[in-house]
């Protein structure tokens, strides 16, 4: 499966100087990635609002997530508050796999950020979430919300910007990228063997787990010939002509 551990800042001491703070907003972000990931077969974990980050990191490597992605605001120093603005995504120097993420959630952010100049992937040896994570990690700072630009921006764009981070957690997991769809209660229907449910949409792709005539799944979106649907609590894709309603 395509296993991802949603971590959305905890850090509620943490104001905008708009209003609100950052736990509030990264958790409405996140909020807003569920049904886009959902959309395209991803299975997600997320953190609750009570953990510190230290329990966060402890309940990520007790799985076995494919990525770890931490969602954060920023601010600057004391010295500079409110003067910087930009986005950074932090992954680990030795993590070939975090960084080819970074740069994908950086390429992604490039589009919809003000200035595409101020947005970039850095690596990071300081950062919990990142250095301290058995999966690839991946830590991004959306905007400083000591300034009130950055600040008015992430407000604004919410739902931008959790359909443009989801894409990027598609795109690194090589799914489709997808629009969320209402859900539909499916049935298999077969007169021999079983219906794999496979990673991705291809008859190549990992078999997840296989569904007998007449078992129930979910199906959340269709993807060319295939259907993303749960089964068993296993997101995957199915060959829609097996699937009826």
């Amino acid at each position: 499966m395509s296993l991802l551990y949603l971590s959305p800042s905890t850090q509620e001491f943490n104001p905008y100087v708009t209003g609100g703070n950052e736990e509030q907003y990264m958790n409405l972000i996140a909020d807003q990635m569920e049904p886009y990931l959902r959309a395209s077969g991803v299975t997600v974990t997320r953190n609750r609002t009570d953990m510190t980050a230290a329990q966060c990191i402890q309940a990520s490597n007790e799985g076995n997530y494919d990525l770890h992605l931490a969602l954060h605001s920023n601010a600057a120093p004391e010295f500079l508050s409110g003067t910087l603005q930009g986005s950074v995504v932090y992954y680990y120097p030795g993590s070939i796999r975090g960084r080819r993420f970074a740069e994908l959630a950086a390429a992604g952010l490039r589009e919809i950020y003000p200035d595409p100049d101020l947005v970039s992937a850095e690596p990071t040896t300081t950062i919990g979430e990142v250095a301290k994570v058995r999966a690839p990690a991946v830590l991004v700072e959306l905007a400083y919300h000591d300034n009130t630009q950055d600040a008015v921006w992430l407000q604004t764009h919410t739902g931008e910007i959790a359909q443009n981070v989801s894409g990027s957690v598609s795109a690194y997991f090589g799914l489709p990228v997808l629009t969320p769809q209402p859900a539909r209660q499916g049935r298999v229907s077969l007169t021999w063997g079983s219906l794999n449910i496979r990673e991705r949409p291809g008859t190549a792709s990992q078999i997840l787990a296989s569904a007998y005539d007449g078992a129930e799944l979910t199906v959340w979106n269709e993807y060319q010939d295939w259907y993303v649907v749960e089964f068993a609590g296993i997101m995957g894709f199915a060959w829609q002509s097996f699937v009826v309603f």
